[in-house]
């Protein structure tokens, strides 16, 4: 039996056979990694971009920099509790 599978045409009729198809399996393969990758990595920064990204970085909430700005005694604690009512006042409601 593993004879007759072994020595088994790859194709039948006339012509060079699975020749140009050999090539398609891989670049099938690469294409689905690709966009399993892009879609990933839509995702994984769609959620990053919710909780305000970075804590160190340009996308920063503007709650951070406050707690940031109160806990280096730049601002006190009056001014701070203003400044983040105001902020939860005027939050754009979620989607």
């Amino acid at each position: 039996m593993l004879t007759a599978l072994a020595t088994a045409p790859w194709h039948y009729g006339p012509g060079p056979g699975p020749f140009p198809f050999f090539f398609l399996i891989p670049l099938l393969w690469l294409a689905v990694i690709v966009v399993l990758a892009i879609l990933f990595s839509r995702s994984r920064r769609r959620r990053w971009a919710e909780y305000g990204g970075p804590a160190a970085g340009p996308h920063r909430s503007p709650e951070a920099t406050l707690s940031e700005r109160f806990a280096q005694g730049e601002i006190d604690e009056v001014e701070y509790r203003t400044r983040l009512e105001v902020l939860r006042a005027n939050r754009p409601a979620k989607r």
